[in-house]
């Protein structure tokens, strides 16, 4: 499969994962302009480049038939890319570019584990219906936009679950 990106998947992505990551730092008295840059670099890049190729592909191996079967595994698939690695990588991000790098370790995908399961509820019906309900040219938008949610809860993760 040929990995393709978008005009309005980068500035989406970008940002809107800034605003998300931004709204977290605020709210943990972490702002810093570097932080904002960092990250709408990131969600320009590699989240509008991973994401909606990666949604472009569960649209190939699952056919949205309307099936319950279909509608949970394509959400699951969904899940599957947004897991613990996925959020400890996150954080890492953060972490490198907020220039704190005592803070990175194998502390990391503790917390992207804990972060993870902790939202699988909310996660699961999220993805569902941005799998099932969402045409594919908007997914990454809705994706971003709950994902620009979730960076504040990934944010705030890496002090919650230390």
């Amino acid at each position: 499969m040929k990995l393709t990106s978008t005009k309005s998947n980068i500035i989406r992505g970008g940002l809107i994962y800034m605003l998300g990551d931004t709204i977290a730092a605020v709210i943990q008295t972490e702002f810093d302009w570097i932080r904002v840059l960092g990250i709408l670099f990131i969600g320009a890049t590699i989240y509008a480049l991973e994401i909606p190729n990666y949604f472009k592909w569960i649209d190939k191996k699952v056919i949205n038939d309307g099936s319950f079967k279909a509608s949970i595994l394509r959400a699951s698939m969904a899940m599957l890319y947004f897991n613990p690695l996925w959020i400890a990588r996150h954080i890492l991000f953060i972490k490198l570019i907020s220039r704190e790098y005592n803070q990175i370790g194998m502390n990391l995908l503790s917390i992207g584990w804990k972060s993870f399961l902790y939202n699988i509820p909310i996660s699961l019906v999220a993805n569902y219906l941005i799998q099932n309900k969402i045409p594919l040219k908007h997914r990454f938008l809705a994706s971003a936009i709950f994902s620009g949610l979730m960076a504040i809860y990934y944010s705030l993760s890496a002090t919650w679950f230390k």
